[in-house]
């Protein structure tokens, strides 16, 4: 990996400068609420906009906000994030070769991710600490400028939506060694005073889990179960 620690790779027979203006340039023309991609799994759930912010509980739902975008050719970046996963990335759909990663931005990091932000569709952050009204402010502007989105990983004042994680639960063989197989959790979204939305998705794929269909299953097995005694 370079010294930036991009995973992205640009092209080497044209200057980098170049190639982030084109960026800069494409960004100026896209309008701040136009919806931005989404996986199909969360389209529902929470339909993300242009120059929004929106705050998870954990790396797989930042990764997951992320993919919709990388999936449809835009550019993203994760920004404090040490522990991103690659292979987890690649199984959701999210090009590496698009996509610049700096693991420890340290006391800069604000400005790393403003940086971030002016050239990518989307963008993850982990915040090194809480971030005040006014930081907050600072990069809100910026996102409706660039008609970017940013996914941050901890708390955010005035987020779009807030989401998390609940009944979280992995399955995999019954008996015996192996590799676990699928994650399942329910994905609860809460914007302002709205009632909160949920939602029980599976990993990986992040696919929407129907509440109907599955009962139709469990009726069906009660059925066979009971009519084999």
């Amino acid at each position: 990996m370079s010294s930036s620690r991009s995973i992205a790779a640009l092209d080497p027979a044209r200057s980098v400068l170049e190639q982030l203006r084109e960026r800069v340039a494409a960004m100026e023309h896209k309008t701040a609420g136009e919806p931005v991609p989404t996986l199909p799994g969360l389209a529902d759930v929470v339909p993300m906009r242009a120059g929004s912010t929106y705050a998870v509980d954990s790396a797989s739902l930042a990764l997951a906000l992320a993919a919709g975008a990388s999936r449809s050719g835009e550019w993203v970046g994760f920004a404090g994030c040490a522990d991103f996963g690659a292979e987890a990335a690649a199984e959701l759909g999210i090009e590496l070769s698009r996509t610049v990663l700096v693991p420890d931005p340290g006391e800069h990091w604000l400005e790393v991710t403003a940086a971030l932000v002016d050239v990518l569709r989307v963008v993850v952050l982990r915040p090194p600490a809480s971030v005040s009204e006014r930081t907050a402010g600072l990069l809100d502007s910026r996102l409706r400028t660039r008609s970017a989105v940013l996914v941050v990983h901890g708390d955010w004042p005035r987020a779009e939506a807030r989401l998390t994680l609940e009944d979280s639960a992995w399955s995999g063989p019954v008996a015996g060694a192996g590799a676990l197989v699928e994650r399942r959790a329910r994905v609860v979204v809460r914007r302002g005073a709205r009632p909160p939305v949920r939602a029980d998705l599976t990993w990986p794929g992040v696919h929407r889990v129907e509440p109907r269909a599955e009962q139709g299953v469990r009726e069906i097995r009660r059925r066979v179960d009971g009519r084999a005694g």
